[in-house]
């Protein structure tokens, strides 16, 4: 018996049907009108292998639109992959089932990324195809060649990252980015003329992209304009015409197909308009194996792609393997220590940005797959430095990328080089502008990705610019999100030790929050240990007999130290302690947090911006120093000296606490 596409199509549509239905939610409208664009896709254009999810040079599907999760699992499940059994697929959205209600990356299952805030997939799409240009100019085009897919809603076109992917992708000429639009005109509030009435065509070709508008249930419009995109040299959009909720009588083109279960006796229809006589989850043997078939050929495709890279250059394979897949970190560690001792015999006073840019220069001459970026701020982050190589349209062979002012395409964007593998990617702006980059963030912590973001001009600091570009709570903010490392950095020392962190960090994404001021070298030993790994330790005790703990972080410790000096005059002894990373400070052991933070002494925090991150440590009965109103336009040391943190007015702060 041939199947044909209608049969493999339906297979898709009545598994996600039956689970959504089953778990009595979801969105089964998009699987339904995505099935004929998926089915083609997969069947004649998309190189995978199952069996080895984890392929290098395979193509990459991503499904933006992550609401229609089910068309992905679906499609997973029907290939072969191990990672999705039905058992899986009858448990959709519930504990412990790899089909959650959003697709969720885990690597080597086919999942490529998660999605779901709408519009990350795009950017995350990007950032792969940016990856894969990347490898095919240093290894050769018959080693690296893979696509990227993407299946888009109208709701990812809407939201304005988009744009700013979008943007740069057409600028930078990413010719193997192919993406799917579901354009079916239906959102959640009802059809997309309720709020757009966008002219796509000449939205995209403005990007510098191909734009080809084809019937997403003709079989022949959809290969044909896939074979077209594939042989561009431009990125393409492809606007598929679809029907949501295909096939149901009464929910087609309707938005009550979009995020709610079918119900039973529509289902029953959809069922008999489909000439689908089967039970829920029953998929026909006939149908099944010309599924598995479809899967099996990327097995075949894989094998011949070791063969014409073992024939062709071994010693390349190697360097892929050595500095990219299976990179180490040994030297690194070496090389920390040896840039330590040097700063420890020069005592530099720099702005802890320009310490940052010190040891990405370092750095990045021993890593090629350190890829860095700016969002348009490079001279002002301190992210470029002489090691950095521009990558550009016309040539891909470097590792430094000008974003542009798009600070929420840059951080997506940098999520999918992460996610390619291999690259360790970072990129900057101001503090203040990781607002723009939040979602982004909350994603590279969620997948457990190695991405480094730097944002300098940390606090009120900056001065003059006053209090739009002041960050006040984006600290606390960023401190608030689960597995991910907010880092900064005291001094040169503290900031080699913070990137070291960050690149050793393979399942935790790092912030690294750098001043704009000038701050004096701290450390008063050259130590080969790295003490910022445990999030905090001493720098300065007057005195063993100490009945005061003073905790800052970044530019403030130099004033912690300061009102130290202080204090002793007036015969008060202290113990400064540098907490640049309260994360990894709250996973230490009891006792090393007994130890750094005495509870029988009077507890004072200082930095400036929220207390909000720093309540924790005084038990009600120490003192927080920070801000929490919005900054002020002045230079910078009147700026602190207006919020009361001078070294003055914190002695007396703590000296009145002390006679309490």
């Amino acid at each position: 018996m041939t199947v044909n596409l209608n049969q493999l199509s339906n297979a898709v549509r009545f598994l996600a049907v039956d689970a959504v239905q089953k778990a009595n939610s979801g969105h089964p409208g998009m699987p339904m009108g995505m099935a004929d664009v998926a089915t083609v896709l997969f069947k004649y254009h998309l190189r995978f292998n199952p069996k080895n999810p984890n392929w290098i040079n395979r193509d990459r599907f991503i499904l933006s639109a992550g609401h229609g999760s089910m068309l992905l699992y679906s499609l997973l499940h029907l290939t072969g992959y191990a990672s999705v059994s039905m058992e899986d697929i009858k448990n959709f959205r519930q504990l412990n089932s790899i089909c959650a209600g959003h697709p969720e990356y885990k690597k080597g299952t086919g999942i490529e990324t998660t999605t779901g805030p709408l519009g990350q997939g795009l950017g995350n799409a990007v950032g792969m195809a940016i990856a894969e240009e990347i490898y095919r100019k240093k290894f050769g085009s018959s080693f690296i060649n893979n696509k990227t897919y993407v299946i888009a809603s109208d709701g990812d076109l809407m939201e304005g990252i988009s744009h700013e992917a979008m943007s740069l992708a057409g600028h930078l000429k990413l010719k193997n980015l192919i993406v799917l639009f579901d354009n079916n005109k239906i959102s959640i509030d009802g059809s997309t003329s309720l709020s757009v009435s966008d002219n796509y065509k000449k939205r995209f070709e403005s990007y510098g992209w191909n734009f080809l508008d084809i019937n997403g249930h003709n079989e022949k419009q959809i290969s044909k304009a896939i074979s077209k995109a594939s042989k561009s040299n431009k990125p393409t959009l492809i606007s598929c015409k679809t029907i949501i909720g295909f096939g149901s009588p009464n929910k087609s083109g309707k938005a009550s197909s979009h995020g709610s279960p079918l119900g039973d006796e529509e289902i029953a229809l959809v069922r008999k308009k489909l000439k689908w006589n089967y039970k829920p989850f029953e998929i026909p043997q006939e149908i099944l194996d010309a599924w598995k078939e479809i899967g099996r050929k990327g097995e075949e495709l894989e094998k011949k792609w070791h063969e014409v890279i073992d024939k062709k250059n071994s010693k390349m394979k190697n360097d892929l393997n050595k500095n990219f897949l299976n990179f180490d970190l040994e030297d690194l560690k070496i090389l920390i220590e040896k840039e330590k001792t040097k700063y420890f015999d020069t005592k530099p006073s720099l702005a802890t940005r320009q310490c940052s840019m010190a040891a990405i220069e370092s750095i990045s001459a021993m890593l090629p797959n350190l890829i860095g970026g700016s969002a348009d701020l490079s001279g002002s982050n301190n992210t470029k430095t002489n090691n950095s190589k521009i990558i550009n349209s016309k040539n891909f062979d470097g590792n430094y990328i000008h974003y542009g002012v798009r600070e929420h395409g840059m951080s997506a964007i940098m999520n999918g080089l992460a996610l390619y593998g291999g690259l360790i990617p970072y990129g900057g702006t101001f503090l203040i502008f990781s607002d723009y980059c939040k979602p982004s963030i909350r994603l590279s912590a969620l997948m457990g990705l190695r991405v480094i973001y730097i944002f300098s001009h940390d606090s009120i600091g900056l001065g003059e610019d006053g209090p739009t570009h002041q960050p006040i709570e984006q600290l606390a903010g960023l401190r608030a999100i689960p597995n991910l490392n907010v880092f900064r950095p005291a001094d040169i020392n503290e900031t080699l030790e913070c990137w070291d962190i960050a690149l050793r960090s393979d399942k935790t994404p790092s912030i690294i929050a750098l001043s704009r001021q000038k701050v004096p070298y701290i450390n008063q030993k050259n130590s080969k240990e790295n003490r910022c790994e445990k999030g905090a330790y001493v720098v300065n005790i007057t005195s063993h007999e100490s009945n005061v703990t003073i905790i800052a972080s970044g530019t403030e410790v130099e004033l912690a130290l300061k009102v130290q000096e202080k204090l002793k005059e007036s015969n008060v002894h202290s113990k400064v302690v540098s907490m640049p990373c309260i994360e990894l400070f709250d996973k230490q052991p009891e006792d090393f947090r007994n130890d750094i933070i005495e509870q029988n002494s009077l507890i004072v925090t200082i930095e400036a911006g929220s207390i909000m991150s720093w309540q924790k440590f005084i038990k009600n009965k120490g003192l927080n120093l920070g801000i929490d109103k919005f900054g002020e336009s002045a230079p910078y040391k009147e700026v602190y000296n207006h919020f009361g943190l001078s070294e003055e007015k914190i002695v007396d702060f703590i000296q009145k606490k002390l006679r309490e």
